[in-house]
């Protein structure tokens, strides 16, 4: 049986061909309430992946990343270094919000930072033509998912909080169409009212996170479970296969039946 290698390591070329990516789940503190909300968007019914699913800011590592990655941290591994600057750009791209920038971005700074980035493509040339500094520390890595099969995304799941106040976000509408600020709980609830979708392993995050009333709570499981490359595995269960996720990962819900699985 195939066996993954360490998070910051990348696959043995004996594994799976797999396309590194990484998801930012961006936590804000809202104005009435207690529960912290995250930023999600749906993704356009036409995408070939999760079409139509409500899913956190996120998308492929692109070899531009990880040419900026060596520069703004050349200590830390590349596969997760090459992640966070991914995170950061696909968050820009995909919501027009730039994340983890050590002073402050205005709206419209941020819309043609987002305009630039469309255009290039690149997080470099945006952040050198507008003077901005990344506060990388700022994201947190929560979690490595990867199926074991071809192609599949190998995705690295981090952290970052804006604290409160109110935020500005427009949807690309080329890949997404609507943006919108929930609690965890409230995503579950929406989806079990048939309001939005929601893939496998959104779901499985969403169930961990609404266990949580605060950011600092977050940070404290995560020191609990060290994050390793975890998929899921089908199991039989009473004649009927479900898609299950290994224990000691930090999920409160471990699987669900194939039946009725939605992994996008």
């Amino acid at each position: 049986m195939f066996e993954f290698p360490p998070t910051d390591e990348p696959m043995p070329v004996d594994g799976p061909n797999v396309v590194p990516a990484a998801t930012v789940v961006i936590f804000r503190q809202p104005r009435t309430g207690t529960a912290p909300e995250l930023l999600m968007l749906q993704r356009a019914k036409e995408m070939r992946f999760a079409g139509g699913a409500a899913v956190f800011p996120g998308g492929r590592v692109d070899p531009a990343d990880r040419d900026l990655a060596k520069v703004l941290l050349p200590d830390m591994p590349i596969e997760r270094a090459a992640a966070k600057i991914a995170g950061i750009r696909e968050t820009l791209e995909e919501t027009g919000l730039l994340i983890a920038a050590r002073t402050p971005v205005s709206a419209k700074e941020a819309a043609d930072a987002r305009a630039m980035l469309l255009k290039d493509g690149r997080l470099a040339p945006v952040l050198d033509h507008f003077g901005w500094e990344l506060d990388t520390d700022s994201l947190t890595l929560y979690a490595h998912w990867c199926p074991i099969w071809e192609r599949a995304f190998d995705t690295r799941f981090f952290v970052h909080d804006l604290g409160t106040g109110s935020v500005d976000v427009e949807v690309d509408a080329t890949e997404n169409t609507r943006l919108f600020w929930t609690s965890a709980a409230e995503a579950l609830a929406m989806a079990e009212r048939g309001e939005i979708k929601i893939i496998f392993p959104t779901r499985r995050n969403l169930e961990r996170l609404a266990q949580f009333s605060s950011y600092g709570e977050v940070l404290e499981d995560i020191a609990r479970h060290p994050v390793r490359r975890i998929c899921g595995s089908f199991v039989d269960q009473n004649g009927e296969k479900w898609l299950m996720l290994p224990e000691g990962t930090g999920y409160p819900v471990l699987g669900e039946p194939g039946a009725t699985l939605l992994r996008g």
